[in-house]
């Protein structure tokens, strides 16, 4: 499948959706065929719905990277079974997390375990990608955190981050894994056009730190980044667009608010595009 990718300020774009009902015809709606997908894998909604939607979205013509989340799998054999899925929609990547699920419904506790067996299962031909928290993790401390990642690494293809609303936070966590012998290449998670409520309440749930703070504030920073009370990504992103080390690309967490996301192309890779 040809991987086609929009570009907000010369930086790649991915849209991350949660398999919820109707979210399908409304992304046909609204985000062009060739356009990159990642599909979240919530406890509630389980992760068959997940790999159901994502190989859907493959055969529409998007290029999906489903969310595999180790606590929600009940066995190796359904882990099998859905990379077999994922192959023949011709998926190629994947997301590999622990997930919200308190406890493990199966053989997997946490994203190493997971990744192992992914390895193993495809032969090492299905990338993976992991999450990195330039914030923290609302259950685990930065240490923690940092050598999970260097155990893994050699199993992963990329790095996304945790939504943050500093850019100055990312290059910070860029710089940091750099140094520690992270050599992955790092997308920024970045929150979509939501109202400010929203974002607030589904931030704090997930664990977003100091950064969250300024949408309850009334300075420049606030006003720059919020219009009529719904936040605007615009601003972050031309500064994540120069921040050193480089990144790879924008993670957008839409919320599936897909029909409020910037007008745009999402198809077209070379085309230098500004989000308002």
């Amino acid at each position: 499948m040809t991987n086609h990718l929009p570009v907000l300020n010369h930086l790649p774009v991915r849209l991350e959706i949660i398999p919820t009902d109707g979210i399908i015809p409304k992304i046909q709606g609204h985000v062009p065929a060739g356009s990159t997908l990642t599909v979240t894998c919530l406890p509630h909604h389980g992760v068959e719905a997940t790999v159901h939607a994502s190989v859907r979205l493959g055969e529409l013509g998007y290029n999906v990277i489903p969310h595999l989340a180790a606590r929600s799998l009940g066995s190796r054999a359904q882990l099998a079974g859905l990379l077999r899925d994922c192959q023949a929609a011709g998926i190629t990547e994947v997301f590999a997390i622990g997930g919200d699920a308190s406890e493990s419904g199966g053989p997997y506790g946490n994203s190493f375990q997971l990744m192992e067996d992914i390895a193993e299962l495809t032969g090492g031909t299905m990338a993976i990608g992991v999450a990195g928290y330039p914030e923290g993790h609302p259950k685990h401390n930065e240490l923690h955190m940092l050598d999970a990642l260097l155990e893994k690494q050699h199993l992963a293809s990329n790095v996304v981050t945790q939504m943050c609303f500093s850019a100055a936070r990312v290059g910070w966590y860029a710089e940091l894994i750099r140094r520690e012998g992270v050599d992955l290449p790092i997308w920024a998670g970045v929150a979509g056009a939501v109202p400010r409520a929203k974002l607030i309440s589904l931030a704090t749930k997930i664990g977003v730190g100091p950064s969250l703070k300024f949408l309850n504030r009334k300075g420049p920073l606030a006003r720059r980044l919020l219009n009529a009370g719904s936040y605007s990504s615009g601003s972050l992103v031309s500064e994540l667009a120069v921040t050193e080390p480089a990144l790879a690309g924008i993670h957008l967490y839409t919320f599936n608010n897909v029909e409020t996301q910037p007008a745009m192309d999402w198809s077209i890779p070379a085309l230098k595009l500004r989000v308002n």
